[in-house]
Order: C-alpha cells, then sequence, then structure tokens
C-alpha cells in the first residue's frame, strides 16, 4: 500500500506514520527546505530534529520543488502507483499546481484524495490557516481550561493536531476497506475544528444534548476543582473510586461507612450532583498515609489508583521496561535513537518499526527510479531544481 504524504508539522505525519506502522510504504515528499518541524528541538544533524523524529519513522523522504513543471511532473507519475495521496495544504493552494482533488482521481480513480483540513471546505472558515493553538481556542478547550485555571490555557500537549492525525489514518483505512469492496477511490477532507468539537462534545455537550436543554454544557465530574491528584503523606496519588461498590470499600477502608448511607453520596447520580465534595472528602482521608501504602491497599479494593509520574519517570516505568516499550535504535547518521514502540498489538500481521526516520530526500533517487526515471532523467530533474537528491551529513554548530 503506497501512501504518498504532502503533509508538514505534527498533523498530517502523526496520520501517516500510524499507516507506515501498519505497513504501508509511505513517501514523505518535502521542498527544498524540508519539513519545519525538521529544526524543532535537540538534534544532532541540523535537519533531524527530535519533534520531526516523533512523527516521521517509517517513511521515505523525497525532495520535490512542486514550483517546477518537472518535479510536479514527477509527482503525478508518482500518483499513478500510489493507493493514497494525504496532504495538509490549504486546497487554495493545491488548486492552481493541477494537484487538486478531481485532477488526481480523474487520472488515477483507485486514489485515495486525503485533504486534512482546519474546517470543512463548505463553511466560512474556509481558507483560513490553522494550527493547534487556534483549535483549542475554538474548540472550547481553552475555556475549559479557564473554568480550572481561572485564565484561558492550552492543554499542555499538541492535543488537536494529534486527535485529529488519529481520526485522519481512520479514514483514510475506511476509504481504502470501501475500495476494497468497490474498486473506487474517493475524496475525504478531515477538518481539525469539526473534528474537535465532536471530540470535546462526547461529554461536554451534557444538558444541551436534549431540545429543550436539560442543563447547562460541561461534564461536572471532570470539572470539578478537587478533581485532581491527591495529596498524600509523602507525594501525590491519582484515585478513581467510581462505582457504588468501590466507593463503599473506600469508605470502609478509612473508617467511615456511614458515608455510603449520605443521600448526597448514596449512588451514582447522586454523587453526580455533589461530585466537587465527594472528591474533596476524599482527598482529605488520603493525607493520612503514604503513596505506596495507598497503592498496596487499592490494589487489595481493586480500586484503580496509580502515582504521579514525571516524564523522565514514565520513560523509566517498570512495565514499559519489562514490555520493552522504549526502543533504542541505531540510525546510520544520528546515533542511537530513542522512540516508542507502536502500541497497538496484531497476532497476525504485527506493526513494527522498519524505517528510522529519513534524512531530508534521503530516498529520491531510488523512488524516482520506481517511477522508471533513468540516471540522465534523474540528474537533469536535479540539475533544474525539480528533485534535491540527499548530501551529506551536517552537523549543528
Amino acid at each position: 500500500m503506497r501512501v504518498l504524504d504532502l503533509t508538514s508539522v505534527v498533523l498530517g505525519p502523526y496520520a501517516t506514520q500510524m499507516l507506515g506502522d501498519l505497513g504501508a510504504d509511505v513517501i514523505k515528499i518535502e521542498p527544498p527546505e524540508g519539513d519545519t518541524t525538521r529544526y524543532t528541538g535537540p538534534r544532532v544533524s541540523r535537519d533531524m530534529a527530535s519533534l520531526f523524529m516523533g512523527v516521521n519513522r517509517n517513511k521515505r523522504s523525497i525532495v520535490l520543488d512542486l514550483k517546477t513543471a518537472p518535479a510536479r511532473e514527477a509527482l503525478l507519475r508518482l500518483v499513478d502507483r500510489a493507493d493514497v495521496f494525504v496532504h495538509n495544504i490549504r486546497p487554495q493552494k493545491l488548486e492552481p499546481l493541477g494537484l487538486g482533488s478531481d485532477t488526481l482521481r480523474k487520472r488515477n480513480p483507485r486514489l485515495i484524495y486525503a485533504g486534512i483540513h482546519g474546517w470543512r471546505e463548505d463553511g466560512p472558515y474556509s481558507g483560513r490557516p490553522a494550527y493547534d493553538d487556534i483549535i483549542q481556542g475554538l474548540c472550547g478547550v481553552a475555556s475549559l481550561m479557564d473554568q480550572l485555571t481561572g485564565e484561558p490555557r492550552y492543554a499542555p500537549t499538541i492535543l488537536c493536531d494529534k486527535t485529529s492525525g488519529l481520526v485522519a489514518a481512520q479514514a483514510i483505512l475506511a476509504a481504502l476497506y470501501y475500495r476494497e469492496k468497490t474498486g473506487r477511490g474517493q475524496f475525504i477532507e478531515i477538518p481539525m475544528f469539526e473534528t474537535m468539537v465532536a471530540f470535546i462534545m462526547v461529554e461536554h455537550l451534557h444538558g444541551l444534548g436534549f431540545n429543550p436543554p436539560q442543563g447547562e454544557p460541561g461534564y461536572a465530574r471532570v470539572l470539578a476543582p478537587w478533581r485532581r491528584p491527591y495529596r498524600t503523606a509523602d507525594g501525590y496519588l491519582c484515585m478513581l473510586a467510581y462505582t457504588d461498590a468501590q466507593w463503599r470499600r473506600f469508605w470502609a477502608e478509612v473508617g467511615k461507612p456511614e458515608m455510603t448511607a449520605d443521600p448526597r453520596f448514596a449512588d451514582m447520580a447522586a454523587r453526580s450532583r455533589s461530585i466537587d465534595e465527594v472528591y474533596r472528602l476524599a482527598g482529605e482521608e488520603l493525607t493520612s498515609r503514604k503513596t505506596a501504602d495507598w497503592i498496596e491497599t487499592f490494589d487489595t479494593l481493586e480500586i484503580p489508583a496509580g502515582p504521579v509520574k514525571t516524564l523522565t519517570e514514565v520513560i523509566d516505568d517498570p512495565h514499559l521496561a519489562k514490555i520493552g516499550f522504549f526502543k533504542h535504535m541505531q540510525h546510520p547518521t544520528e546515533g542511537e535513537l530513542v522512540m516508542p514502540d507502536v502500541p497497538v498489538q496484531f497476532a497476525g500481521s504485527p506493526a513494527a518499526i522498519h524505517r528510522l526516520p529519513p534524512r531530508l530526500g534521503e530516498h529520491g533517487r531510488e523512488i524516482l527510479q520506481e517511477i522508471g526515471m533513468g540516471a540522465d532523467e534523474i540528474e537533469a530533474l536535479a540539475a533544474g531544481g525539480g528533485v534535491v537528491l540527499p548530501g551529506g551529513k551536517e552537523k549543528v554548530a
């Protein structure tokens, strides 16, 4: 399964990396300057920074300057042999280059053409540029943080890009299944804004899910000020008693079995109405013992619990160490790399890291040879600036 990947930054590359993890031949098509994330974060070589490494394994790289006609023609020859074409470029920029959906699908009717956009193209926001921060503001994430912290804030992860990337990979796989059944490709639009509104409103539409409304928007449990890691005698603990049985065992353990008869906490519906008070009272009890003691107790009571870990401690987690989740792999130019494994496990068709992140244009020559270009044609394309063939390693100054 061949995927032509004209995406950059995080959203698109995360989606195509997942397809590569599942075994697709992903060809990353970059401009002469490369994906901007090549220069974002710590690095050994100038164009191989940490953020790029995180979303571009299991891919091959070719540099095509699509402002030139010969490079566009080379891309069209790649399209002829491709199964999927993915981009996160504004459509208004692709159409003048002859790379719109109708043009490419007329050339290759079996092609899955996936456009990852900021917004659906039939709405008034069409054509606007979009990044994760902008979408976090528009879809309600920053406002939800305001309710918790007293001021609008972004979630401390690239939430909208990665969530939309997951949805994009899912949509592409569904379109490929449809093609297997019908023989027909299709255009898919994956808009960040609409994807994130659907994601957030799963729980936060709340009372507005009825007409007339049965309450305000916002899921009270996750917005409760006391929904947070609890302080213990020596640190912090994450604990979530959720079912009636779990709460009965919790209150019995802390010597307050009468709490289960309190009308505020007697069942799920009552606790939902008084959730912040429930969490506050539970938090007061947890200060009496050390974190490790509580975890041992909750394991016995079958109440989910765990410690608060730093990012460094996550990497050293004993469960992850036992399953070998963080892979140490030798890159031919960048030295030893550490990266998370493919998280899903398949019994019959295992996913794997089979290619390390590519150098800029590393596979240009072999990719052009695969579409029938001879050595002279490739050199002529390079001489005209249409393709940039790989050079030597450049160290950070």
